[in-house]
């Protein structure tokens, strides 16, 4: 009989400094590797000019988020520059229980703590090839004021000691060429032998 079980999908999750360009960079992963789903996280924060409600994040007023605090629905959950934000256990379990690579786009301490609860998540650290550059991109967004501004670019530069706790790391110099790295790093942790195991146990001992 033909075993048409759907191979679970394999958990992502990609960090890097404010101004690395991570968004921009995943786009493009998008766009080279269909297979992959994004988790939309949830934020207490007002949304910026264009963010859309369901597709750059939930948002939700700081009661429904305590709600679903309560209520266990997250992977991981943190507070950064004052909002919260948290990671929908559901819907990302429904993601990877169909088969679907999830990417999990999360600050450093909220990655970590995805790394503690599974072993399994593929890390990966995007970051500019030098720190000039992340003050270049943080100024061009013109999204802060001067004093947030040097309050983001001190945690960047704090997240940065992070890195080597990652698996992988990607110089973001180029989007597209990030966009590669990423895609291949997903398809090199797919054939790894601690990926394929029950594969490797028939090929040598037979049976379905």
């Amino acid at each position: 009989m033909e075993n048409n079980k759907v191979q679970k999908g394999q958990l992502i999750v990609v960090s890097g400094p404010s101004g690395a360009g991570k968004g921009t960079v995943l786009a493009h992963a998008f766009d080279r590797y269909p297979n992959l789903r994004y988790s939309v996280s949830v934020t207490t924060r007002a949304p910026r000019e264009k963010e859309v409600d369901g597709v750059d994040y939930y948002f939700k007023n700081i009661d429904e988020y305590m709600k679903m605090l309560h209520d266990n629905e997250f992977l991981e959950h943190q507070c950064v520059y004052g909002n919260y934000y948290g990671t929908p256990r559901k819907k990302v379990e429904a993601m990877l229980d169909n088969g679907y690579d999830v990417v999990l786009e999360i600050d450093v301490k909220g990655a970590l703590e995805i790394k503690s609860r599974f072993a399994e998540a593929v890390m990966i650290f995007v970051t500019p090839s030098d720190r000039a550059t992340i003050e270049e991109r943080l100024r061009k967004r013109s999204t802060e004021k001067e004093e947030e501004l040097m309050v983001r670019m001190g945690s960047a530069f704090e997240e940065l000691k992070q890195a080597e706790k990652y698996d992988y790391i990607v110089v973001n110099d180029d989007a597209e060429r990030s966009a590669d790295d990423i895609a291949a790093i997903i398809r090199a942790e797919k054939c790894s032998t601690g990926k394929n195991k029950e594969f490797l146990n028939k090929l040598i001992y037979g049976g379905n």
